[in-house]
């Protein structure tokens, strides 16, 4: 097994050298590490599937450095894309286009669409640059666990499979991007993320709001990554409690102390006082969501090395990115307590 080489902003020449030929290099962006490799390049992009262990029907996000580029991967570029774009490129927004034929199908998971995104971190898009070719880049973790926050979770899932990996320290999201369906007309918000509904809104008036279980049950083919498997999960099995902070908080101390297993707590900065548990984290406060987005990964896979049985999870407000932390929860959880 090849060790996979760690690379810096100074050595990023030698990261697109790597991606020019066909292999895979994982790189940050301000939302998650992506994996990267060559969206024209069938063989490369096969390589990600192989390497994450990635369900063949579940289509890449393909990154590009300049704004224009979109042509290139588009046959065609609705208005709504546009004014999308112009708004919020370069950031955590993916928009979904039909394809130009020099898209590869597997990077599209023969859809007739492609997803697209322009991301808002130096490194990425000096990578992109250098390398001279769009990247197709999934979260750089396996299939189905936790997304990567730091090169050091892309190498704990993926070292010795892939290439090389961009090390640029902690990303500030820590949730993926926002996807919405341009080629549907009105268009369609597939996935949450950093960038609201509101903010879409106040963009494109008409945008409507994918059911995300019907997506999940049906037996199509999804358009967007995130939509249709389980993904985020850590070893641990993933208990979510919602309703009300305090109600929240009164439940999980009884189920911490009437489970027969090694438990970890995920709370928030206003009821973490309540807890007397040993094992209990602090994902950031209700009143900054940011900051929980951005810890939540990071926190899953440290109950991992804690070797927890169960991580048992607040759930929070459905306001701004909360509606993509819930998703994420949502997904990561294998069961979700209710509490009226």
């Amino acid at each position: 097994m090849n060790k996979t080489k760690r690379f810096s902003a100074e050595n990023i020449e030698d990261a697109a050298k790597l991606l020019k030929e066909g292999k895979l290099v994982a790189f940050p962006t301000e939302t998650v590490y992506g994996l990267g490799a060559n969206a024209l390049d069938s063989q490369a992009v096969e390589s990600i599937f192989t390497a994450k262990g990635r369900p063949a029907d579940n289509p890449l996000i393909v990154h590009i450095a300049n704004r224009d580029d979109l042509k290139q991967l588009a046959a065609k570029v609705p208005e709504t894309a546009k004014k999308l774009t112009a708004q919020f490129w370069p950031g955590p927004l993916t928009v979904i286009v039909s394809k130009a034929s020099q898209v590869s199908n597997v990077t599209t998971a023969n859809l007739d669409t492609v997803a697209v995104r322009m991301p808002d971190h130096p490194l990425a898009l000096n990578l992109i640059k250098q390398a001279g070719v769009p990247l197709a880049a999934p979260s750089a973790n396996l299939s189905g666990r936790p997304s990567p926050t730091l090169a050091q979770h892309v190498l704990e899932d993926l070292e010795g499979k892939i290439a090389g990996v961009v090390d640029g320290g902690p990303t500030d999201v820590g949730v993926e991007s926002t996807v919405v369906d341009c080629s549907q007309t009105p268009p369609v918000l597939l996935r949450p993320g950093d960038i609201t509904y509101k903010e879409l809104q106040a963009v494109l008036e008409d945008i409507e709001v994918a059911d995300v279980e019907e997506v999940a049950k049906s037996k199509e083919k999804p358009s967007s990554p995130g939509m249709k498997y389980k993904h985020y999960s850590p070893q641990a099995d993933v208990l979510l409690v919602e309703g009300k902070p305090n109600e929240i908080a009164t439940k999980i101390n009884s189920l911490a102390t009437n489970l027969d297993q090694k438990v970890g707590i995920m709370a928030t900065t206003e009821t973490l006082s309540k807890y007397d548990h040993n094992l209990v984290k602090n994902m950031g406060s209700r009143n900054e969501l940011r900051e929980i987005s951005n810890n939540l990964f990071k926190l899953l896979r440290e109950f991992d090395q804690e070797a927890v049985d169960i991580i048992v999870v607040e759930g929070v407000s459905e306001t701004g990115v909360g509606v993509a932390i819930m998703n994420r929860l949502r997904k990561a959880a294998g069961k979700v307590i209710k509490i009226n």
